[in-house]
């Protein structure tokens, strides 16, 4: 269904449950927040799951959003989640219950969701939230702010690719109702930790470069995090950094995981397939940035991602 169907859909529901993604960013968390604040607005009981996996950088836009243990779901609303594989060990309780509304942006999704409303066109989630939230009445400044964190953060800041002129109308729509947007930039693109940019050196120490330079790899060990002293908030968003380096057209990130798997973060220009690409591996994502984890080793992460990448060139 398109957002006008779904915005119908949604107001005739109560008791509504919001779910984010397992290492939530700033889409999937200020859709929770922007829906959960113009649901209550509507007059409906709305609350949003807690993620034990939300960092301290995202978690103030949840502050009075998180359900608390009495609350009783009558409906069930997944947002910026594209797979099973993506619910939080507490989503996955709601999952098996079943997922009433999937809203979503990735070309990936897999319409796990007895309704659906996916609109891969969408820079970020945060978009089709902001039309779907339009549909019953002015948006209100307490719903704007996380919904320009929404869709700057999936956007970098309005510099990646997927980035559209709707997305910058959205934007300056959200701008014009009086939000901090200055200290949202500050905040997410502005402002690094000592230790974050620590990670930085040690990626450009240890990345490896093939195809001439245009293919960078790199590797964030669990040993390399305890020596650094590094958290997860000081590794948000690391997987877009090795792109910025000249001549690079595709990147990837690689970060060990606990129990001997590793999570692969894969960014490109938008020319190779990025969703292609980790698609091989049981991921996916968009066409310029997409994911995957594996149960490997980090070298053997490394094979397997340049074997993908190479099956991917071979038919470009």
């Amino acid at each position: 269904m398109d957002y006008i169907e779904a915005a119908a859909l949604l107001r005739g529901q109560d008791h509504i449950l919001i779910l984010t993604h397992k290492k939530p960013d700033g889409d999937t968390i200020g859709c929770a927040a922007g829906l959960c604040q113009a649901l209550r607005e509507q007059g409906r009981d709305a609350a949003v799951l807690p993620n034990e996996d939300a960092t301290s950088l995202f978690t103030p836009y949840l502050e009075g959003y998180l359900a608390g243990e009495a609350f009783r779901p009558d409906y069930v609303v997944s947002v910026d989640i594209a797979g099973r594989n993506l619910f939080t060990p507490a989503g996955e309780v709601w999952l098996r219950r079943g997922i009433d509304l999937a809203i979503d942006h990735h070309p990936s999704h897999e319409g796990f969701g007895a309704r659906s409303c996916v609109d891969p066109a969408r820079a970020a989630c945060g978009e089709l939230v902001y039309d779907l939230i339009r549909q019953w009445g002015p948006v209100s400044r307490e719903a704007a702010l996380p919904l320009y964190v929404a869709v700057s953060t999936d956007t970098g800041c309005f510099v990646y690719n997927n980035t559209t002129p709707e997305t910058h109308r959205v934007a300056a729509d959200l701008m014009s109702l009086g939000i901090d947007f200055q200290g949202v930039n500050k905040r997410h693109f502005r402002t690094k930790s000592r230790k974050r940019l620590q990670l930085e050196a040690l990626i450009i120490d240890t990345m490896v470069l093939h195809d001439g330079g245009e293919t960078a790899i790199c590797a964030i060990s669990l040993a390399d995090m305890a020596r650094l002293g590094a958290t997860e908030r000081d590794a948000e968003d690391i997987a877009a950094f090795l792109g910025q380096l000249e001549g690079v057209r595709t990147s990837v990130t690689i970060r060990e995981l606990e129990g001997g798997a590793c999570k692969l973060s894969v960014r490109t220009d938008g020319i190779l397939s990025a969703t292609q690409i980790c698609a091989l591996l049981g991921g996916g994502g968009h066409a310029a940035a997409a994911g995957c984890t594996i149960r490997a080793t980090i070298p053997e992460a490394k094979a397997a991602i340049l074997d993908a990448i190479r099956q991917v060139q071979s038919h470009a």
